[in-house]
């Protein structure tokens, strides 16, 4: 997602309290939340998605990842404007920025419940393969942080994006659980980003839900 640069977007998040920029801190906040499951949205955009889930599901944990800073600096403005708007603090949301191939670095073996991959970069070009957050090593990084039993979930309007991870996570040995050719002419609930609402009527959106079996 490109937009315009914002000299101010460190310091804007840094006056954030959502914004975590040390690793240490979101380790102590992690280590202190309970039994409470955790949740990752990597390459969150604007926030609508995560904004949404985190004030449905107040007793779960919501992470967004981001690695453009205006943009998640973009995205803390709206998140706040959501809360505003629906007169709630949502307590159970943080925000980060870093690249998702350091996931391993950054959380814990085994303490996330579910990641999600909304409408990410397809990087269509062969040479940029190595960035596609389905990529094998990004897998690996998933792997990782996931619980046993773990789930990824992907939507993309994106057709080679979608196939290439088919094949991609089918070669890891990830099992497929749901498979959707055409997300909106189905009854299943979802929450629409940003991005979806803007484009799904140019074509399908294509969603993916795998299982990571760790044995």
């Amino acid at each position: 997602m490109r937009v315009r640069y914002n000299p101010k977007a460190q310091e804007e998040l840094e006056n954030c309290e959502k914004y975590i920029s040390n690793i240490d801190d979101i380790k102590s906040i992690l280590n202190n939340i309970g039994n409470k499951e955790i949740y990752l949205e990597i390459g969150m955009g604007k926030g609508d998605f995560i904004s949404q889930m985190s004030h449905r599901n107040p007793n779960n944990i919501y992470i967004g990842i981001e690695v453009s800073l205006p943009v998640l600096a973009l995205a803390v403005k709206k998140i706040n404007r959501y809360e505003e708007e629906n007169n709630v603090k949502l307590n159970n949301l943080y925000l980060m920025s870093f690249d998702a191939i350091n996931l391993s670095k950054v959380f814990g073996k085994g303490k996330i419940t579910k990641i999600y991959l909304n409408f990410s970069d397809p990087w269509p070009k062969k040479r940029h393969t190595k960035r596609r957050l389905t990529y094998e090593a990004f897998l690996k990084e998933y792997k990782y942080v996931l619980k046993d039993n773990g789930i990824i979930e992907l939507k993309t309007d994106n057709r080679l994006f979608f196939e290439y991870s088919l094949v991609s996570m089918q070669n890891f040995g990830l099992k497929f659980l749901e498979v959707y050719l055409d997300l909106h002419s189905t009854d299943i609930e979802n929450i629409e980003t940003e991005y979806e609402k803007k484009f799904s009527q140019k074509g399908p959106i294509y969603k993916l839900v795998t299982l990571v079996n760790k044995k």
